[in-house]
């Protein structure tokens, strides 16, 4: 079995940039000509607007806090969780379970 991660792509705009493209579409401008003074496809735009639509840049600040914090603590979940598996496996095969009162 493989093991690999799927990465997003590297994007070449940050959030800031980004939710201030989506504002200027907010306040009128068309989408069009964003997506052509950026150099980036309408999908493109429309994606970043269901992601970032409605934010302000504190948010998406935010947003990348939470985005990593929750990335660490699955991996120390993950972690722990293969820790315990592995105490249990010893617990076992060296018998303290806790039926046995071999100390």
């Amino acid at each position: 079995m493989f093991k690999f991660k799927l990465k997003m792509k590297k994007t070449r705009f940050t959030e800031t940039q980004i939710v201030r493209a989506l504002k200027e579409g907010e306040e009128g401008r068309r989408a069009e000509d964003i997506c052509r003074e950026l150099g980036i496809s309408k999908g493109t735009f429309y994606n970043w607007k269901s992601r970032y639509g409605g934010m302000e840049v504190s948010d998406v600040q935010r947003l990348k806090e939470l985005e990593e914090e929750n990335s660490r603590l699955k991996k120390m979940f993950a972690d722990l969780s293969v820790n315990h598996e592995i105490l249990k496996e010893v617990i076992t095969k060296k018998g303290w379970g806790s039926g046995n009162k071999n100390s």
